[in-house]
Order: C-alpha cells, then sequence, then structure tokens
C-alpha cells in the first residue's frame, strides 16, 4: 500500500508547504518529503475538503441538492496545510523550499521512533501514532523548569502523576508543595510518598515572614523596630539555651518596650503604641497560625526531605498568608544549601538535586497580587538551574499565573485551554507557542496535550499515559454522596425508632 498523501501545489516555503490529495489523511499525522538530497519531517496542520463541482459559488441549497440527485457521488479534493519540522538526522529546518509537485508522504513508525526517540522519562505515545512513546529528556525538563497548564478537567493531574512516578523510578528528589492535600494519600507504583508536614521552627524565620504574618505594613517604622529587636533577644536567649519559647520571649520584650515607654518621666505614647500592637499582633499571629509554629526543638523542614521518594508538603490547612510564608521559607532554604553546595560554603548544604512542583501556582505567583513566595519562585527560574533546582508550576489558571515566571519555563506541558484569556497569556510568555499549536488547544480531548521546549526535540502533540497508581484529583461523585447522605440518614432514623422500641414507649 502507498504511503503517498498528496502533492506539494502552489507556493512553498522552507517552514511550510500545502498539499493536495485525493485521500483523507488526518490533523496531526506526521509527514516527510524528500528533497534536496534529505528526508524532511513535518506535521498536518489543518485540512480542508472541496468539490469542483460544488464550488463556492453555490449558494441555494435546492440547487446542490438537485446536482446530487443527477450526479450520485461528486468529485472531492483534499487541501492540506503542513508545518516543517526539520530533516529526520538533525532537525534543521532547510534552506531551500520543496519544489510543487514533491510527493507527501505518511511518515513511517521508524522514522517517527528515530523523531521521538531519545533517553528519558515515558509521558505517553505520540497522537497520532500509539505504538511509538513520547519520551522527556530528565536534565532538560529539571535544569530548564515545566509548565503544566490546562483547564479544570483536561488531565492536569494525571500528568503530574505520571511525571512523578517516573521521576521516582530515576531515584529523583522530588518536592511537592499540595495545595489540596492530593498527594499525600497517592500511591506511586514506582517510589513511596513522604508526608512532611508544614511545623516550622520560629527561630528559622526572618523578619520579612514575621511582618506578613503579624501584618505589620512596611509603613509602620516603629513596629517593624520592636519586631526586629525582640527577635533578636528571642534568639540571643535561644542559642544561649535559656528559653525554648521563642515566640512568647518575642512577646515579653515587646510588653517590655511598651511598660518602659509608658512609665513616668518617660512616656512616648508613640512608641507605647506600636510596642502594645507589636506584643498584641504576635498574639493574634499565634491564634491564627498555631499550627505551623512549635517549640524550638521543631525539625528544619528541609532536612526532612529524602532523595528517591515524593516528599509532600500538604498546605491545605493554612490560609494563604500562611500558605506563601511556607512556600517562600522552604524554597529560599532549598536554593541556599543548594548554592552553599556549589559555593563551597560553611552553612547548610543540600546534597542532591530537587524539582520543586508547585500546584495551583497562580495563587502564589500570581500576575496581580504580591507575595513573597512570588518573589522565590521568579528567582528560581531564572538561577535554579546552575544549582540544580528545578522547579514546575502546575496551574488551570494560567492567565493568572505570573508572566515573569512563566517566561523563564523553557518546557510547556499544555493540555486543554479554551478561555482566550489564557491561551493569549501563555503566547505571550512563550516563544515555542505557535499560531498553529494555538488554535488546537481547543480541540484536544481529555489527557491529550501539547509539548513544547528543551525536553522534546519538537513540539509535539501526545496521549498522555494514563496514572496506574492510586487515582487523585478526582471529581466528587455528587450523585452518590447524596444517596449516601439519604441512606445514612435513613438508618440513623430507624436506629432511633429500635431504640424506642426497646423502650416500650
Amino acid at each position: 500500500m502507498s504511503n503517498i498523501i498528496g502533492r506539494c501545489f502552489g507556493e512553498t516555503s522552507p517552514s511550510k508547504i500545502y498539499f493536495i490529495s485525493k485521500e483523507m489523511p488526518a490533523v496531526n499525522e506526521y509527514v516527510y518529503l524528500e528533497y534536496a538530497g534529505k528526508t524532511i519531517m513535518g506535521i498536518i496542520d489543518d485540512l480542508f475538503r472541496g468539490s469542483f463541482t460544488l464550488g463556492d459559488d453555490l449558494l441555494n441549497p435546492e440547487t446542490i441538492e438537485k446536482i446530487l440527485e443527477f450526479e450520485g457521488d461528486i468529485d472531492h479534493y483534499i487541501r492540506g496545510q503542513v508545518t516543517i519540522l526539520g530533516d529526520i538526522d538533525n532537525l534543521e529546518i532547510p534552506r531551500t523550499p520543496a519544489p510543487p509537485g514533491t510527493e507527501v508522504k505518511k511518515a513511517t513508525v521508524e522514522q517517527l521512533e528515530k523523531l521521538f526517540g531519545q533517553e528519558g522519562v515515558k509521558i505517553g505515545s505520540v497522537l497520532s501514532e500509539p505504538d511509538v512513546d513520547v519520551k522527556l529528556n530528565v536534565n532538560k525538563m529539571v535544569s530548564r523548569h515545566l509548565g503544566i497548564l490546562a483547564m479544570t478537567g483536561a488531565g492536569k493531574s494525571n500528568t503530574t502523576s505520571v511525571i512523578i512516578d517516573e521521576l521516582l523510578s530515576l531515584n529523583g528528589g522530588i518536592l511537592i508543595f499540595d495545595m489540596h492535600s492530593e498527594y499525600v494519600d497517592t500511591e506511586f507504583t514506582k517510589g513511596e510518598t513522604k508526608t512532611i508536614w508544614p511545623l516550622i521552627n520560629p527561630r528559622f524565620l526572618n523578619i520579612a515572614e514575621y511582618k506578613k504574618l503579624c501584618s505589620i505594613s512596611d509603613g509602620a517604622t516603629n513596629q517593624e523596630r520592636f519586631l526586629r529587636e525582640g527577635f533578636e533577644y528571642a534568639k540571643a536567649k535561644s542559642s544561649d539555651g535559656e528559653s525554648t519559647e521563642f515566640i512568647e520571649d518575642m512577646k515579653f520584650y515587646a510588653q517590655t518596650k511598651a511598660e518602659e515607654n509608658n512609665e513616668e518621666g518617660s512616656k512616648n505614647k508613640s512608641l507605647y503604641d506600636a510596642a502594645k500592637q507589636v506584643q498584641f499582633k504576635l498574639d493574634d499571629m499565634m491564634a491564627k497560625y498555631h499550627e505551623i509554629f512549635k517549640s524550638n526543638d521543631t525539625p528544619d523542614i528541609v532536612n526532612l526531605i529524602e532523595i528517591g521518594k515524593a516528599n509532600i508538603i500538604p498546605l491545605s490547612s493554612l490560609d494563604e498568608i500562611a500558605m506563601d510564608v511556607v512556600v517562600n521559607h522552604v524554597l529560599k532554604e532549598v536554593l541556599r544549601r543548594r548554592k552553599n553546595r556549589y559555593n563551597n560554603s560553611k552553612g547548610k548544604v543540600l546534597e542532591y538535586p530537587v524539582f520543586c512542583i508547585i500546584e495551583e501556582a497562580h495563587i502564589l505567583a500570581s500576575q496581580k497580587r504580591g507575595t513573597q513566595s512570588k518573589s522565590i519562585i521568579s528567582k528560581i527560574a531564572r538561577e535554579g538551574r546552575k544549582f540544580g533546582v528545578g522547579l514546575c508550576l502546575v496551574s488551570q489558571s494560567p492567565k493568572s499565573l505570573d508572566g515573569d515566571s512563566l517566561s523563564q519555563l523553557n518546557n510547556l506541558i499544555i493540555l486543554r485551554l479554551v478561555e482566550p484569556s489564557d491561551q493569549a497569556h501563555v503566547q505571550k510568555s512563550s516563544e515555542s507557542l505557535s499560531e498553529d499549536l494555538l488554535k488546537k488547544l481547543p480541540s484536544l480531548n481529555v489527557g491529550e496535550a501539547i509539548l513544547l521546549g528543551q525536553m522534546t526535540k519538537v513540539p509535539t502533540m501526545v496521549k498522555i499515559d494514563e496514572f496506574k497508581g492510586k487515582s487523585i484529583g478526582r471529581d466528587l461523585d455528587i450523585v452518590n454522596e447524596w444517596a449516601k447522605a439519604k441512606r445514612n440518614e435513613e438508618e440513623e432514623l430507624q436506629k432511633q425508632f429500635d431504640e424506642i422500641d426497646e423502650l416500650g414507649i
């Protein structure tokens, strides 16, 4: 059977050709052309079916119906558009366009295996050729960072889980900031999980983080001064072993300063008010965020990360301010210790690379809102590759994701995106997302994606594998939940009736 799909016609260019055919190929199907002594690979971007008999000038449905009755089977042609990917050996775009009339042929499995074959982890298969695996270059993915973007229900949780599972098979160092605590009970097939609860030793926070948690604004200079002095006071007592109640020592210092500025002969109302405010705000902070603070004996959270495991920090119990502080604190420590590892610093080091996955990344790396973690996320996106700190931002609202951070992600897995504002924001931040690929995003089915970036040889339409471990991130079965609640209610009512009968009432 011939693998010729059609022939080039009209004007061609080194990057795009048009072909005409009598047979119907498929959009996203891979093809090749042979000219100038090379085999040139391409992908079909668009297809049109037309008829010479039923031309554009026929605008009356009754006329078309009569022609069909008279002619029976009418002539038709297929016109298609192909984007050139490059020659099969080096993926270099040819310097000359294909001669009109050049045969356009369906790519063979062997050619596709050569096109997509590389060392790496399997993410799925070629959308138009399920027998051909698609693998990701792990070094490029981790060092050059990754974005997983999709509308709700398109399959981003499944995609993330597949990647984590594959990295576990390589003994990867993975750190997951789990906004909805979906991964805590996940069972991966190729490695174990480790839950690291978001508990922070109060000695390890810095002044900026305390300001955030205490809601002390930048303009409140006296409050910031007493907070800073109280921090240094508590730090000194902790270092001397005199106290294990760090925040209580900070509050004691603020209270002392308030009393000093309220004594006869040294009254200063503004300083008194500022010290009392610090004391009250530390009290309020502990009331709101006591679940993340323990004593000075709380282990260093970064020391708990283990290589070869999916290290999960569940954040669903925290509000956005506490989430922000925890993520900012951990990411800063990870980057600092990896820098120490390469700079031969005497400070704490992290001996192995870490791939940091942030679910619902638009919450902390927001396009419109300022957060502490937004700054460190952007910094890791710019500098992390030099020190082995990889970043994966997962979001169902790309338009809300910080453009600076998004533009630093050199690899993208984009599942179905329908909203034009989401599409436009991603295209603006990514040089790899062409207009042709952008048009395909709304038509992707669940689990289908476009792969872009250095982790893959060419932009790829892929069917993501189904995660084989315990399913996560699924929608609730609402009808079943209602039925279950109704059964429980009826059983409870029957139990009460039985108890009444036993009492003889």
